[in-house]
């Protein structure tokens, strides 16, 4: 319920809970983008549980990826979109159970 304005509501959609799953995707997607652009670069320095463990993306890309005869471009491309998505639902997954967690903490 809105209680500031009460016709702003649309009662459709739940508003709270679609704003806040578009929040947390919207968050996972950056936070998914930004871990695979800092284990990239320190990857051979880093042991791999460890880049595992904060860009499970970056391994599953490697594994998901076949040796195919495309063009560098192509199978670059598929890497990210693979590597991206991989880590934005890593993420998505933890930022979800952080609110559910805080959502019951606040209630009881």
């Amino acid at each position: 319920m809105n209680e500031r304005n009460p016709l702003l509501e649309f009662h459709a959609i739940p508003q709270r809970g679609l704003l806040r799953f578009l929040l947390l995707a919207g968050l996972s997607l950056a936070a998914g983008f930004l871990a695979l652009a800092v284990a990239l670069p320190i990857e051979p320095q880093v042991p791999a549980p460890l880049i595992a463990l904060f860009s499970p993306g970056l391994k599953l890309a490697e594994l998901i990826m076949p040796e195919t005869h495309k063009s560098m471009a192509w199978t670059f491309g598929w890497f990210l979109r693979i590597a991206i998505a991989a880590n934005a639902a890593f993420y998505f997954a933890i930022f979800s159970l952080l609110v559910f967690v805080r959502d019951r903490s606040r209630s009881k």
